[in-house]
């Protein structure tokens, strides 16, 4: 029975993604920075543990408290809406430290038991923003890019040792907490300039995209990713993505 250890699994895609493993047979260590074991069903094939990715002690203490896993799912995140123009740069270093870096660092403190055992896989969760630019999210994109191409290389480089890293790509997400989890860090990021861009932007998203994608599409897509021997590296989630990812 395999074991895979995911992040950011409070809500949203993580928490579907720890929902879809389980009902998989495989062991799931469902990670979140404040635990909730009132989200998930009890079960002896199911784990929640305490873990920040952006601090070197939680990420040392959770992976050892894991013990051996098959799969790391990079899900946890936070998001960034508003004119880059009034965006404190401490700000902008909050976003990576855990779009990015946090990413980075719980790849970095996995692989040693992946390439000593020769087989392993992580899959680092993105945006559809790196398929099709879009305004007033300039820094979430960013930290996102940074990762689409710190993967890329990483697959390179970790195939010598028959261990994969994989890309799931989701699209717009209605229903999950986005700007919830964007928080304080919103205030004060749309100028009186930037307002009727930001209300066309608003306005567009209200009125609802034709094609959107779900907590389930993403789980969906990360299931299809862990197990993927193909040699394929990206999975775009939701139809939305889906259609980005399509060839011009």
């Amino acid at each position: 029975m395999k074991t895979v250890l995911i992040t950011g699994c409070s809500s949203g895609y993580g928490l579907e993604t720890a929902r879809h493993f389980h009902v998989r047979d495989w062991n799931v260590i469902a990670s979140m920075r404040t635990p909730r074991e009132d989200v998930l069903p009890r079960s002896d094939r199911l784990r929640v543990l305490p873990l920040d990715v952006t601090q070197p002690p939680s990420i040392a203490a959770a992976v050892n408290a894991c013990g051996p896993i098959d799969a790391l799912v990079n899900n946890a995140g936070i998001g960034l809406f508003g004119a880059f123009e009034v965006t404190p740069m401490a700000t902008v270093r909050e976003v990576f430290e855990t779009n990015t870096f946090g990413v980075m660092a719980m790849t970095q403190a996995v692989l040693p038991q992946f390439r000593a055992r020769r087989s392993g896989v992580v899959v680092n969760v993105t945006s559809s923003a790196t398929l099709a630019p879009m305004p007033l999210v300039a820094v979430y994109t960013a930290s996102k890019m940074a990762i689409e191409g710190f993967t890329a290389s990483l697959a390179l480089e970790l195939d010598a040792f028959d261990v994969r890293a994989k890309l799931v790509e989701p699209g717009y997400g209605p229903t999950t907490r986005f700007t919830s989890n964007s928080g304080a860090r919103l205030e004060g990021l749309i100028p009186d300039a930037y307002a009727p861009l930001a209300g066309r932007i608003f306005a567009s998203l209200g009125q609802g995209p034709a094609a959107v994608t779900t907590e389930a599409d993403v789980a969906e897509a990360v299931w299809r990713a862990v197990n993927d021997v193909s040699g394929q590296l990206r999975f775009p989630a939701g139809a939305d993505a889906v259609a980005l990812a399509q060839p011009i």
